[in-house]
């Protein structure tokens, strides 16, 4: 990979994300940071106006341009011989960015996010969230929180329904083989015997083809019955100090609405731990 993009809205939760992804460059080899912002007209404007809107519009591109150089200056000072891009466009941010990566030979995206009360996790989301539901292109979302720790655990989190087809197996492998981390597998929906323990049967049969398909990697794997998503991804993160964390969503329920809750969605906000999103 020859950069790493950071679309960015110039605030203290963007500053954060951009200082992770200088931190991780710096782990993976990237010489180069891509600081990307999108710029729309206000729905205020009225279209039957047409001097003012593009008045308004010369206004937005000059104020996309000059947020993205004082931002740059911002973070400057930590970018030791990383060389740091700018790329201002108009249009939506979570439409479009695959082909921003593609031009600038992008290959990973590093954004923030900021946790929100229950109206706006449940109605209006975030930005962060809408390019993780669109991007092919992986994306590592930084909590508000979060500072870099050097990459040496990951965890993948899956429930092994049809690990052959809807595990991303290069993306995980290629993350793993450019940080030489370490891979914890945690499945957090697997069947228990009425011990509580997994039985050897379900473990062959619900994960032979994970094993199959992740065997070169050597990980280790670890089974948790919490109920509660969330709370056993941070418990297990704790316990393990991973340093980020790899989920896919899976077609049929990731983000299929605005208003539908998901494992994905869920961790984004409250995971305490940097999340990596791939796609099948």
């Amino acid at each position: 990979m020859n950069a790493i993009l950071v679309p960015t809205d110039f605030s203290t939760t963007a500053h954060n994300a951009a200082l992770y992804a200088l931190k991780l460059a710096e782990q993976l080899g990237v010489k180069k940071l891509v600081l990307y912002h999108s710029y729309e007209i206000p729905i205020t404007i009225d279209p039957l106006v047409p001097g003012i809107q593009m008045l308004d519009m010369e206004s937005l591109q000059e104020g996309s341009a000059k947020g993205l150089e004082n931002f740059k200056l911002q973070i400057q000072e930590f970018a030791a011989n990383i060389t740091i891009d700018k790329v201002s466009e108009y249009g939506s941010l979570s439409e479009g960015l695959d082909e921003v990566c593609e031009k600038v030979g992008a290959g990973l995206m590093v954004m923030g996010i900021t946790g929100g009360g229950l109206l706006e996790e449940k109605l209006i989301g975030s930005n962060t969230i809408s390019v993780a539901k669109h991007s092919r292109i992986p994306v590592i979302i930084v909590p508000a929180n979060a500072r870099f720790t050097r990459i040496e655990e990951i965890m993948l989190t899956s429930d092994f329904d049809k690990a052959d087809t809807t595990i991303p197996v290069e993306s995980v492998r290629k993350i793993v083989a450019e940080t030489k981390a370490k891979l914890l597998v945690l499945n957090v929906e697997a069947e228990s015997d009425e011990k509580g323990n997994m039985t050897p049967s379900a473990i062959m049969g619900e994960s032979f083809a994970m094993h199959t398909l992740l065997q070169d990697l050597n990980p280790e794997y670890h089974f948790s019955h919490n109920k509660n998503y969330v709370e056993a991804i941070n418990e297990f993160a704790f316990e393990k100090k991973i340093d980020l964390i790899i989920t896919v969503p899976k077609k049929h329920g990731f983000f299929e609405s605005l208003f539908g809750a998901s494992h994905t969605k869920m961790l984004a906000f409250h995971s305490h731990v940097p999340l990596m999103v791939v796609h099948e």
